[in-house]
């Protein structure tokens, strides 16, 4: 395996599981100093344990924190900078699904619970690690959008619009930092089996969730759900010195579901 983050400070926001866990094991497995943010204390743990177990030696930063919340994420970004002087790379990555229904049920509420973190939140994030990045004059971003950021996806009208506000700050932040040495990029992760996906196949059937599952997923062209683990090792690609000619771009993942429906 490469060593493309030996020394390298990686900041990960939803680390304490799904796709922000499984890169944190992916990235520390190549040397990274990684840094995981979460409101689930217990989480952190837990995926600290994993990536001690992963990469053994591997110092882990783990901080509790709220991303929609300017303070947490001043603190976060803060707290980081204090422990290691700089921020290399950055998983701009927590985020909810919200509950599925019509637009006309959803409910204003709702709407701005889902925003508030998915999208407020991932705009704090670049608002605070930008700035850092750019006096260093280097620096490597991944935000989280969605399968849900580029096209319909039916029930979730405040996930998927915010899904698509995370592709536009992309667009627009890439465009305005890379001449600092900065790329900031997208994924779009389509049917990924975490415990997010779970609890929304459960919102449409508690007790039959599998089955709608696989239904579902007979849909993509690839006939399955992704593993955390396979968007990981995209991430870390985007993350790396490997990508340093990508910027201002979304790259799905996805196993072919937004080109068939």
């Amino acid at each position: 395996m490469h060593d493309r983050f030996t020394d390298k400070v990686v900041l990960i926001t939803g680390g304490a599981a799904g796709l922000g866990r499984a890169a944190a094991v992916r990235v520390a497995r190549e040397g990274a100093e990684p840094v995981l943010v979460d409101v689930s204390e217990a989480g952190l743990a837990e995926a600290a344990a994993e990536i001690e177990e992963a990469a053994p030696g591997t110092e882990v930063l783990t901080i509790v924190a709220d991303v929609s919340s300017e303070e947490d994420t001043r603190r976060y970004v803060t707290e980081t900078r204090n422990a290691y002087g700089r921020i290399d790379c950055f998983f701009n990555n927590a985020g909810i699904e919200g509950r599925q229904n019509l637009t006309e049920n959803y409910g204003a509420t709702e709407f701005e619970r889902v925003l508030a973190i998915n999208l407020r939140g991932v705009f704090l994030g670049l608002e605070q690690v930008l700035g850092v990045m750019r006096e260093q004059g280097h620096g490597r971003i991944v935000n989280t959008a969605s399968v849900g950021g580029i096209r319909g996806v039916g029930n979730q009208s405040g996930y998927a619009a915010a899904k698509h506000g995370v592709v536009g700050l992309t667009r627009n932040s890439g465009v305005e930092y890379g001449e600092y040495g900065i790329t900031v990029n997208a994924i779009a992760p389509g049917a990924v089996m975490t415990a997010m996906v779970e609890g929304s196949l459960k919102q449409i059937d508690e007790e039959n969730w599998e089955e709608v599952g696989r239904q579902f997923v007979s849909l993509n062209p690839s006939k399955r759900f992704g593993r955390p683990e396979e968007v990981a090792h995209l991430v870390a690609f985007l993350l790396s010195d490997e990508a340093s000619f990508i910027n201002a771009t979304t790259i799905a993942i996805d196993g072919g579901q937004s080109e068939k429906y």
